[in-house]
């Protein structure tokens, strides 16, 4: 019996595509790729943010697919995300929630950047201290609109 094939990264949800990149990191960290494996728990972080500015901007109505798309583009990383985010959130509950993430969203987007943009890497000890940063992002975001949302880890690579 064949394995089904995943539905195509593209034609995924945030949600799922969130999951999909933990999926990956859960194998990169287990084969020792701990910079690699970081790289993809900061990624679920950025798609964690795209998944609350949508929502945000679905709820207010203002702006199509495309333009919340265009809007996510202009963001760029993480922190550009968060800047965009947390004004949507001005005035309701999820505000103080996202806002005490911030600290944990910089510490993310800088590791990340080192990794990527100037080469550097990251023990094991780092990696797993980062990884359960972004985990505790994720949730804390994802939860806002699915409270039962929950990432899973997987022994197999198929995202």
């Amino acid at each position: 019996m064949t394995k089904p094939k995943p539905k195509p990264y593209d034609e995924r949800t945030d949600a799922e595509k969130i999951q999909s990149q933990w999926v990956k990191l859960t194998g990169l960290h287990g084969r020792t790729d701990w910079s690699a494996a970081v790289v993809r728990a900061a990624t679920a972080t950025e798609i964690t943010a795209n998944l609350a500015i949508r929502r945000e901007y679905a709820a207010l109505g203002t702006l199509d697919a495309k333009g919340v798309d265009q809007e996510l583009v202009r963001a760029n990383g993480l922190k550009g995300k968060m800047e965009l985010l947390l004004p949507l959130l001005k005035g309701s509950n999820k505000y103080e929630v996202v806002k005490g993430l911030t600290k944990l969203a910089t510490t993310i987007y800088d590791k990340r950047n080192a990794i990527v943009h100037r080469g550097e890497f990251c023990s094991e000890e780092e990696a797993t201290e980062l990884i359960g940063y972004c985990e505790q992002f994720v949730h804390g975001v994802v939860r806002l609109y699915d409270p039962n949302f929950t990432l899973m880890l997987c022994s197999t690579d198929d995202a």
